[in-house]
């Protein structure tokens, strides 16, 4: 597929269009740069709309836990071989969609990133099968598990690395509940950037008395240039995608819960480079578990927003109070946006008076945008294989958030109705504008 000049130029935030804008509104001459071809586009992935879980899956026959739910992921399956749990990991190529418009050509584990979640209980055997159907070797690191050292997974280190074709053999105990994640340790900066991650949970052995929605989100961030098919595993800064569970919004599937639920939601952050403020509306919560295990209750705090640094797990709880729709994103503003909203030459303020005229002697009804601010951008079109900044629609206009960004539903009542309706406001509990009798009468001027 090849993009011709006049779709590239009329997506607004192309490089091209707007390094003219900006060099006219500097007052110097302009000279118009042939855009750069992108990648062949194959055919769309066709994926549901997502779905809250709103009936959590049931254990696996012989076990008591109640499995963590996955929004937009799934759990590896188990047989029982002699008192032993196995699992097969297959790390392969895969396709992968960020959100409707943008898929890619990645890796991961079982036909997708990140992995299935593995989960097991303390005390449990488990043997681990890996396939290795990448082109070059690989391991896999078992993060925050406590297990013999040959089974440590560091190429070269504790063990041979897997060539391509091979199928190698980890055995291990789960000595210790809690929350892990699992990655390579060959070539890190190249299968990790591509999506090869995944989450470990280790029941303990008597499962809690109270109801729990316990929730698994894995956090990432990609670079994916514009037009192209693949992320680009070099990117130390400028990221472009940012993943909840490999989905940016409005990709994202929400998490739901009932009123005086317990919930649970376990962060793990294996992207390349950022921390991740994550912030929930609403309700605040305890962060009770790292990766290196529980936290003493006598050593939590409440908070609304925890930092989860790279390579780390943070384990957050709280009681579901307060119904709603109710944002949970990353804070850092750039990524809570999505591809085409990144790396835009600053127009805000400038007198791009002329512009217009200009570019629509070669783009007919191009219009320059982003000097008032970019919320006029967000709904622009856009190339093949890209996601516009905007995320998706909501109750009373679009959501101008998207990227690292999904929903709470939080419900009296929680039925599949409930949970895949937008929350229905009581009567005078919604901002609106100030009428001139309520300005009146509380004495504000305009």
């Amino acid at each position: 597929m090849t993009m011709s000049r006049r779709s590239w130029l009329q997506t607004g935030l192309a490089a091209s269009a707007l390094a003219i804008a900006r060099k006219q509104a500097q007052a110097q001459p302009h000279q118009h740069a042939q855009p750069p071809a992108p990648a062949p586009q194959a055919k769309p992935l066709e994926l549901p709309p997502p779905k809250p879980t709103v009936v959590p899956p049931k254990p696996p026959a012989g076990e008591r836990y109640a499995p963590v739910i996955v929004p937009d992921g799934r759990t590896l399956p188990f047989e029982r071989r002699g008192g032993v749990k196995v699992f097969h990991l297959v790390a392969e190529p895969i396709r992968h969609q960020f959100a409707p418009g943008l898929d890619v050509e990645a890796w991961g584990y079982n036909g997708g990133t990140p992995g299935p979640l593995i989960e097991a209980v303390v005390g449990d055997r488990v043997r681990i099968y890996v396939t290795n159907k990448l082109p070059e070797p690989t391991t896999v690191h078992w993060h925050g598990v406590f297990l013999p050292n040959g089974m440590d997974g560091v190429g070269g280190l504790t063990q041979k690395y897997i060539p391509p074709g091979k199928t190698f053999k980890y055995e291990l105990t789960f000595t210790k509940a809690g929350t892990f994640m699992y990655h390579p340790h060959f070539d890190e900066m190249t299968q990790i950037a591509l999506g090869m991650v995944g989450m470990i949970v280790v029941h303990p052995k008597e499962p809690p008395a109270q109801r729990v929605r316990d929730y698994s989100l894995m956090l990432h961030e990609w670079k994916v240039p514009i037009g192209a098919a693949r992320p680009d595993p070099m990117a130390m800064s400028d990221f472009n995608v940012l993943t909840f569970n490999s989905k940016s919004f409005p990709a994202t599937s929400p998490l739901v819960a009932e009123v005086g639920d317990l919930v649970r939601i376990r962060l793990g952050n294996l992207g390349p480079m950022d921390h991740h403020p994550i912030h929930l509306h609403g309700h605040a919560f305890e962060v009770v578990e790292t990766d290196g295990g529980p936290i003493p209750r006598e050593g939590r705090w409440p908070e609304t927003t925890t930092l989860v640094p790279v390579g780390a797990v943070r384990v957050i709880e709280f009681i579901a109070d307060a119904p709603g729709d109710w944002p949970l994103h990353c804070h850092m503003t750039h990524h809570v946006m999505n591809q085409m909203g990144h790396d835009v030459p600053n127009l805000i303020g400038a007198d791009v008076s002329g512009v217009d005229d200009r570019i629509n002697r070669i783009v007919p009804g191009y219009m320059t945008m982003g000097e008032t601010g970019m919320g006029e951008m967000m709904a622009m079109q856009r190339p093949r294989n890209s996601i516009s900044m905007m995320g998706g629609k909501g109750p009373f206009d679009q959501i101008d958030m998207g990227g690292m960004f999904t929903l709470l539903k939080v419900r009296n009542n929680l039925t599949e109705a409930s949970a895949n309706a937008w929350y229905e406001h009581p009567k005078g509990t919604v901002a609106d504008e100030a009428t001139a009798s309520e300005l009146a009468r509380d004495g504000i001027k305009i």
